[in-house]
């Protein structure tokens, strides 16, 4: 389940990228480089820099990487990177979206 993203003062914030996570939070709390984070998780140094730098997502692959390397599982990585995507490709769509009709399906099978 996706949450919507924190709202202040009227103002809805962009959800983190789970990058910037691995950047700000989890590296520096272990006190590992990207050098031997990188080996630990067994990617390269340059997949763990674009992923840092908000410039690559997490794929599934490397949310079990995470999933793993953190010990909270892989699906927060996953919603965490979802809910990123997801809040721009809503943006980027913009009036387009707006100007799809909404149907309601039954949910009923």
């Amino acid at each position: 389940m996706i949450t919507k993203p924190a709202v202040k003062d009227g103002v809805e914030r962009r959800p983190t990228h789970p990058g910037a996570i691995l950047r700000e939070d989890v590296l520096p709390a272990l006190g590992l480089s990207v050098s031997e984070a990188a080996r630990q998780l067994g990617v390269t140094r340059q997949t763990l820099h674009r992923i840092m730098a908000e410039k690559a997502s997490i794929t599934p692959e490397m949310a079990a990487r995470l999933g793993r390397f953190c010990g909270n599982g892989p699906g927060l990585w996953l919603r965490m990177q979802q809910a990123h995507d997801l809040w721009h490709a809503e943006r980027q769509l913009g009036a387009k979206l707006e100007r799809i009709p909404v149907h309601k399906v039954s949910s009923a099978a």
